[in-house]
């Protein structure tokens, strides 16, 4: 048997054992009953990717934040974050999951809350002087956790399976009871979930793992760690594991392909060999979407990849130089395994050759926060960890953690981003679905509305109607597919509004790539709808000119005098090959806006470096419609 197998079947036997007493959840609130729509009605707002005290790194940075205060924030209440200021959305979140480490979960925790005479392990006991003498041998320890957990070499003391079951699987348990107090089925969502944070030669291959199911199935098994395997075939194991003998279901979320060192997106498996079916069916199975946004920047495309795109380069700065660790320069041979765009072509290239397609994607956003705060406004970010929390008046301009030596800067992180559902109720199981089948959308933090539906009898004049309706009933939203068509050029239904408490649109664009007939792969961008499209007309070189700007820096501020509340349009591939597999997603601009760091040097009175990145374009990127040639 493969010793992934034989790990994966070990984890699931020694938790079911370990947590044989454990009853079903008494909270009140994941019991109630909520009706279901027909169709997706509303759209739902979330976070994936949330860390709080009982991450390794997170509570080493500082962060003593729990669960249930991410909780409370995420519903919209008002906490008092580490560093001691009030914290609060504007607006509540619909849905959280808290994704821990599952790598020496609450290690840090434990270790700094523990007697000092009850540590035998002198590893351990370096590591507990070091954590209680200064901020700055934690921040150390925390480097060497992080190296530890990422590349497998942590101590036996943290990684022995039989201790592992015991603790991580005792503090799971407290945490699924959480996790189901909190669930309010038709009000808020919360999520079971960790993070699988494997890292090899510092090449980011991290993973989100989110259950659909209460805790009764979940605390059946316990995270599992990179500190077991760096395969993500192995994690794939354990998922199907988890379905088969709890009947649950489960799926992963990749990350930062941005800082994969271009492995994220590889033709090839962890061991180097070609990418198979058995692997592109397991991957497409339980990785539906992709986390294309967050704060360690956007991974959308590259300015190297997409020379043609003058929006390929947002998000790019300070995490396009080297990997995540920082150890290894990324070359421009890397860039196509580390961006979201060249997989969604790529895959369709492997399809061709091994029958599946391993990179068929949905997108989402998510913070990636460590403060346990899920917090994308650029006037209300609290940072990566505790360290980049408002309070720290130089956190724009101090050199952070994450790459030092290759200049990253406080100012390269992102207020960035959420998950975007389209859902028929604000429920576990709606929400999942919905994901699974990637009818979804990613925003790097404003909360517009974004709708796409493909099909083939589409019209503009369905625009005028009930188009929603009339897009379920004819045609698939995003995140479906079609194939057949008769030889006629598939049709879109595409609408976007503006955040209602945020800038108004500059345009709405189709991203198509393709498989040409020599079996290249091929990309363009359509503007198929803009603001005050009577006077911005297409230039010579086909390009839509600026929408301009109203920013205003010694506020900061901007005004919505220009751009549009609402862009609306049928669309139709003028290029289209019937013959070609494609596929086509929206890409939706904002006005432009001042970004978090301005708010920083108004608010504490100092003056940003001319480097700094001041004012960008918010954007949101839907899941894609897939068309196949028929057969």
């Amino acid at each position: 048997m493969p010793k992934y197998q034989k790990t994966a079947i070990a984890l699931l036997c020694a938790s079911a054992m370990a947590f044989a007493s454990c009853g079903e959840n008494t909270g009140t609130r994941g019991k109630t009953e909520v009706a279901n729509s027909a169709y997706p009605e509303q759209v739902f707002w979330g976070d994936t990717h949330l860390h709080t005290s009982n991450s390794i790194d997170a509570f080493g940075f500082g962060n003593r934040l729990d669960a249930e205060s991410a909780l409370r924030f995420a519903r919209g209440e008002q906490v008092t974050s580490t560093k001691g200021t009030e914290a609060k959305l504007d607006r509540p979140l619909d849905f959280l999951v808290i994704a821990d480490h599952a790598a020496a979960m609450g290690a840090t925790k434990a270790l700094y809350e523990a007697p000092r005479m009850f540590i035998r392990d002198d590893f351990l006991l370096r590591w507990y002087d070091m954590m209680h003498e200064s901020e700055e041998g934690s921040l150390r320890v925390t480097a060497e956790l992080i190296d530890g957990a990422a590349n497998g070499t942590l101590p036996e003391s943290l990684t022995d399976a039989d201790a592992q079951s015991e603790r991580v699987g005792d503090l799971w348990s407290e945490h699924g009871k959480l996790i189901d107090d909190y669930n309010e089925p038709g009000k808020f969502t919360a999520f079971m979930g960790f993070e699988y944070t494997p890292m090899p030669q510092g090449n980011n291959q991290h993973r989100v793992v989110m259950f659909r199911d209460d805790s009764d199935k979940v605390t059946k098994v316990i995270p599992f760690a990179s500190t077991l395997s760096q395969d993500p075939e192995d994690l794939w194991a354990y998922m199907d594991n988890y379905e088969v003998n709890t009947g649950g279901k489960v799926l992963a979320i990749p990350h930062n392909s941005n800082v994969s060192g271009g492995t994220m997106f590889a033709a090839t498996k962890a061991d180097g060999s070609p990418i198979d079916r058995a692997y592109a069916e397991s991957r497409a199975k339980h990785e539906p979407i992709v986390e294309v946004t967050q704060i360690k920047g956007d991974s959308e495309s590259h300015p190297f990849l997409s020379p043609n795109d003058e929006f390929a380069s947002f998000g790019v700065a300070g995490w396009d130089k080297a990997n995540l660790s920082a150890t290894l320069e990324t070359i421009d041979d890397m860039q196509e395994a580390n961006y979201v765009r060249s997989a969604l072509k790529n895959g369709m290239k492997i399809m061709l050759d091994v029958g599946v397609n391993p990179f068929k994607f949905g997108m989402i956003g998510s913070t990636d926060s460590h403060t346990s705060l899920a917090t994308a406004d650029e006037d209300n970010f609290f940072g990566k960890h505790t360290g980049n929390e408002p309070s720290e008046k130089n956190r724009a301009i101090t050199p952070q953690n994450l790459g030092t030596r290759m200049g990253r800067f406080g100012w390269h992180y992102l207020s960035s981003g959420y998950a975007a559902v389209w859902a028929t109720s604000n429920t576990r199981e709606a929400i999942f679905d919905a994901m699974q089948r990637r009818e979804t959308y990613a925003t790097t933090g404003p909360r517009m509305t974004v709708r796409l539906f493909g099909g083939w009898d589409f019209t503009a004049e369905d625009m005028d109607a009930d188009w929603v309706k009339a897009g379920y009933a004819r045609g698939v939203p995003m995140g479906g597919g079609l194939s057949g068509g008769e030889g006629k050029a598939p049709a879109f239904l595409v609408s976007a509004l503006m955040d209602p408490e945020g800038a108004n649109l500059d345009r709405v664009q189709i991203v198509k790539g393709w498989v040409d007939a020599g079996g290249e792969v091929r990309e363009k961008i359509y503007d198929i709808a803009w603001s005050d499209m009577e006077n911005r007309r297409p230039g010579a070189d086909g390009k839509i000119p600026a929408v301009g700007s109203t920013v205003d820096l010694s506020k900061p501020g901007y005004d919505n005098s220009i751009g549009a509340a609402e862009l609306a349009t049928f669309w139709q591939d003028p290029d289209f090959d019937a013959d070609n597999q494609a596929f086509y997603y929206v890409r939706v601009l904002e006005i432009p806006t001042p970004r978090w760091p301005v708010y920083d040097a108004v608010k504490y009175g100092f003056t940003l470096p001319d480097e700094v990145i001041k004012v960008h374009q918010e954007r949101a990127y839907s899941s894609p419609i897939w068309y196949s040639p028929k057969g």
